[in-house]
C-alpha cells in the first residue's frame, strides 16, 4: 500500500486565481451581513429569560409544524435520490415528523443550558487600585456553512442565540425546503418574543459563489465554522478571509491491541462502523496488532460483515481472509460515510500511532486494551480532538461528553477542538475598573 498523508491546514488561491464574483451578488451578501450584524448588537445585551423564551418557542413551533416540515423533507430527500445519493447519505438528510419533534428536545437541552454570557473567569485587585476581571462575551456573527443535514440549522441557529450570537446559516442545496422551513420558524418564534429576526438568516444564493461571496466579508463576519466533506471544507478554507474552525472529515481508528478482551473490542468496532456510518464520528478503519491477528481478523471481519460493512483489506488480512477485496492507497485515510471499513493488521500500538498519525483527520481515535500503560500511551501520543479507551468512537458528541447540543466537532485546535457547545460560541474581554487611575 502507498503512503498517503491527508492535507491539512488552509488553503489558498494558487498563482492566477483570483476571486471574481457578481457584484449584485457580492452587495446582496454584504447587506444581508449588515442585517445579522445590527441584529448582533441588539441580542448581545438580552437576558436569559427572554433568550430561554426564544427557544421555548421554537420547542412549541416545531411541534406544531412537525409534519409539515417533514413534508418538505420528503420532497428534498426524493430529489436526493433522483441525483443517486448514496444510502448514507439519504440517511443524513433525512427527519420524519417524530424526528422534528426529537429536535425540540434537543432545543429543551439547550434551553436548560446555563447562559455562557457574562460570567467572570478572572477577578482582581491588583497592588495600585485597579480591579481587573475577565467576563465572556459573544463573539458576534458566526457564518455556518453545511451539507445535508437539516438538524444543523436548528442545532446552529439555536446555539448562537443562546449566545447571542446572530447566525448566517448556508445550509446545502439538497436540503434547500427543509432548511427554508426550519429557517422561517426560527424568524418566527424571534418575532415573538421581540428580538430581531434577522438573528437568524440564510444567504439567497446557491452555488459556490454564494459560499464565497460569504466567507470573504472581512467585517461582516466574526466567524466561520464550515462542517461537511472534505470538497466543502477546502472550499472555504480556500476562499475565506475571515476567521473559520474547521468541522474537517471523520478519518477515525480503532485500534485493537494485543491485550485487548476481543469479544468487547469486536461489539465497540461494529458500533463504531456501523451504527450510523453517515457521521462523522464513526469508524473508517479497523488497525488489528499483529499478535492477535490470527484470531482477531476473522473474528472482527465476520462481525463487520453481519453487519452489512463491506471490507477493504490489506494483504495480512487477505492471507487470512483471501475473498477479500484488497485495498488500494485511495482506502489509507478516506472517510467513507458508508457501510465500508478498512481492516489493517499494524505491528503492535508503535504501528498503530504511526498509522494514524500518518492519515487521521485529527477528529475521533480509539484504542481497545486491557494494558494501561498501552492506554495511557495512546492517550499521550495521539493527537486528535477526543481520543477513547476501549469506547466507541461514536461517543465522540457534544450531547454524549454532556454539552448538550453541539455546533459542530472542531479538529482545528483554536479557539476551540473538539465538539463546541455553548460556550465555544463565546470568547472573553477584560473590564478594568479604576478611580482616575493614570499609568506613570
Amino acid at each position: 500500500m502507498a503512503n498517503r498523508v491527508l492535507r491539512r491546514g488552509p488553503l489558498r488561491p494558487g498563482d492566477g486565481e483570483r476571486l471574481t464574483l457578481d457584484p449584485q451578488l457580492v452587495e446582496a451578501t454584504a447587506k444581508l451581513c449588515v442585517r445579522a450584524r445590527a441584529a448582533a448588537a441588539t441580542l448581545a445585551p438580552a437576558d436569559t429569560a427572554t433568550k430561554n423564551a426564544f427557544l421555548g418557542r421554537v420547542e412549541q413551533l416545531l411541534v406544531e409544524r412537525a409534519d409539515a416540515i417533514a413534508e418538505m423533507n420528503r420532497g428534498d430527500v426524493a430529489r436526493a435520490h433522483e441525483r443517486g445519493r448514496t444510502p448514507a447519505f439519504i440517511d443524513r438528510l433525512s427527519i420524519d415528523a417524530d424526528g422534528v419533534r426529537r429536535l425540540a428536545g434537543a432545543v429543551a437541552e439547550i434551553r436548560l443550558l446555563p447562559d455562557p454570557v457574562g460570567r467572570t473567569t478572572y477577578g482582581a485587585r491588583r497592588p495600585n487600585g485597579l480591579h481587573v476581571s475577565r467576563v465572556t462575551i459573544p463573539l458576534g456573527v458566526i457564518a455556518m456553512v453545511y451539507e445535508s443535514r437539516p438538524n444543523v440549522t436548528i442545532d446552529a441557529g439555536c446555539l448562537c442565540i443562546k449566545a447571542a450570537n446572530a447566525a448566517i446559516l448556508r445550509g446545502g442545496s439538497d436540503a434547500r425546503d427543509s432548511n427554508a422551513a426550519l429557517l422561517q420558524l426560527m424568524r418566527d418564534a424571534l418575532a415573538d418574543v421581540g428580538l430581531p429576526i434577522d438573528a437568524a438568516s440564510a444567504p439567497a444564493s446557491p452555488g459556490h459563489d454564494g459560499i464565497r461571496a460569504l466567507v470573504s466579508q472581512v467585517g461582516g463576519i466574526d466567524l466561520v465554522i464550515p462542517r461537511g466533506g472534505t470538497r466543502l471544507i477546502d472550499e472555504v478554507n480556500k476562499w475565506a478571509r475571515v476567521p473559520v474552525i474547521q468541522h474537517y472529515e471523520g478519518v477515525c481508528h480503532v485500534f485493537v491491541h494485543q491485550s485487548a478482551d476481543l469479544d468487547e473490542a469486536t461489539n465497540i468496532v461494529v458500533n463504531a462502523k456501523a451504527q450510523r456510518p453517515g457521521t462523522c464520528n464513526a469508524m473508517e478503519a479497523v488497525l488489528v496488532d499483529r499478535a492477535i491477528a490470527g484470531s482477531a481478523v476473522p473474528q472482527i471481519v465476520a462481525a463487520l460483515e453481519a453487519a452489512n460493512v463491506q471490507i477493504r483489506a490489506c494483504p495480512t488480512t487477505r492471507e487470512l481472509r483471501p475473498d477479500l477485496p484488497a485495498a488500494d492507497s485511495d482506502d489509507l485515510g478516506r472517510e467513507y460515510l458508508d457501510y465500508i471499513a478498512l481492516v489493517r493488521v499494524v505491528d503492535g500500538l508503535d504501528g498503530a500511532i504511526d498509522h494514524i498519525q500518518r492519515y487521521g483527520s485529527g477528529h475521533t481515535e480509539a484504542i481497545c486494551t486491557a494494558d494501561v500503560r498501552a492506554a495511557q500511551r495512546f492517550v499521550d501520543v495521539v493527537q486528535a480532538s477526543c481520543v477513547l479507551v476501549n469506547a466507541s468512537t461514536r461517543f465522540n458528541d457534544g450531547g454524549c461528553l454532556g454539552l448538550g447540543a453541539e455546533i459542530g466537532i472542531s479538529t482545528s485546535k483554536l479557539h476551540a477542538y473538539g465538539p463546541m457547545g455553548l460556550d465555544s460560541l463565546t470568547t472573553q474581554k477584560y473590564v478594568v475598573m479604576g478611580d482616575g487611575h493614570v499609568r506613570t
